[in-house]
């Protein structure tokens, strides 16, 4: 069974500096018939103008995970780390027993456009911690590639939560199919372009729900970036 969310239907707010789609109850956007999927709490898909971005705020039990589409994203948090996060990084951060950061577009110029995403953890209260790791395209190009899961396999991010979160970039001909426990909930988000996934057309912002199934099967890809996730139920 497969339920498609369309990029329209999602909440949004504009705050002059952010715009942001919350395909998940977020902030002023509830929505009781999604408040998340699994233990898939949140996607925010953010646009933050130049010079701008989420001044010193805090977070408790959940695990972040950026995926930067364009631009770049300026982290800095209480545990000590810089970073800059470009286009092909993931970066994780387990806010366990809290933690505070913050987050600034400081591309001259440019929008920054990444997506936010929050996965409720199994332990609560475990000791913060950060990680970031390149993936280079051509590790993306016409397959899945682990991007963050629970044992840190294939050089992935390490998440504090029973989930894995693939990435991919598909066009013509490319397809992959991977497999799905079907007492486990898939959820597969296009970040951009065009790609049909077990045979449902999707165009970017679209998200498929996926319940009973065995597999996820990619296809006909149009320029698509796309973000699988294999989910507790």
């Amino acid at each position: 069974m497969h339920t498609l969310r369309k990029a329209e239907d999602r909440g949004y707010a504009d705050h002059g500096w952010l715009k942001s789609y919350h395909s998940f109850s977020f902030a002023d956007y509830y929505d009781p018939e999604h408040m998340g999927w699994g233990n898939l709490r949140v996607i925010n898909e953010d646009r933050v103008a130049p010079g701008r971005g989420f001044g010193t705020h805090g977070h408790r039990d959940m695990e972040i995970i950026s995926y930067v589409l364009s631009g770049e994203l300026a982290h800095k948090d209480s545990m000590g780390n810089v970073k800059g996060i470009p286009p092909g990084d993931v970066q994780r951060m387990s806010a366990g027993s809290g933690v505070m950061h913050s987050e600034f577009n400081l591309a001259q110029g440019q929008t920054t456009h990444f997506l936010q995403i929050w996965i409720t953890p199994t332990f609560k209260g475990v000791t913060p911690s950060y990680e970031q790791k390149t993936i280079p395209s051509s590790e993306k190009r016409g397959h899945l590639r682990l991007v963050a899961s629970n044992d840190g396999a294939a050089d992935s991010v390490r998440i504090n939560a029973d989930a894995k979160v693939y990435a991919g970039l598909f066009d013509g001909v490319e397809s992959s199919v991977q497999p799905l426990d079907p007492n486990r909930k898939g959820y597969v988000y296009l970040a951009r372009g065009a790609l049909k996934v077990n045979g449902q057309e999707l165009s970017a912002g679209d998200a498929l729900l996926l319940a009973d199934e065995d597999r996820v099967e990619l296809t006909d890809g149009k320029d698509a970036e796309v973000l699988v996730f294999d989910l507790a139920a």
